[in-house]
């Protein structure tokens, strides 16, 4: 399968899927004008890479300085792509970073360690720039 890269812009972030070393990535800010589109294709390609596995140990990496409501549902969505993986028998490490100040996205990594308790939940703050 070929990896996913999208370019990060002002309103979208970094997605960097290298699917080959199982090594997920999410990085920058998330507003984009249609939150639905921008990342349906992103989940669409994620659970079409999650059905080929088997046993196999993910590592995903989401750092969002900022994020909008309809990007919570779609990351929201995401995750939960994800948590069916490891009922599918695939452990997922996720690793949620955080600027140390912003109680705002330390509380959403929370929200997601308790609505997805088979996740191995990794959380990192971050120094503000």
């Amino acid at each position: 399968m070929d990896n996913l890269y999208i370019a990060p812009t002002p309103s979208s972030p970094e997605v960097d899927f290298q699917f080959a070393t199982h090594t997920l990535s999410l990085r920058g800010e998330s507003y984009p004008e249609n939150a639905a589109a921008f990342y349906g294709d992103i989940i669409a390609r994620l659970k079409d890479y999650l059905s080929q596995q088997s046993g196999q140990r993910i590592e995903v990496h989401i750092a969002l300085a900022y994020f909008n409501s309809s990007s919570t549902k779609m990351l929201f969505n995401l995750i939960d792509a994800l948590n069916e993986a490891v009922e599918a028998g695939n452990p997922v490490a996720l690793h949620w970073y955080y600027d140390e100040e912003d109680d705002t996205i330390l509380e959403f990594g929370q929200e997601l360690s308790d609505d997805f308790p088979d996740l191995e939940f990794n959380s990192h703050p971050v120094k503000p720039a």
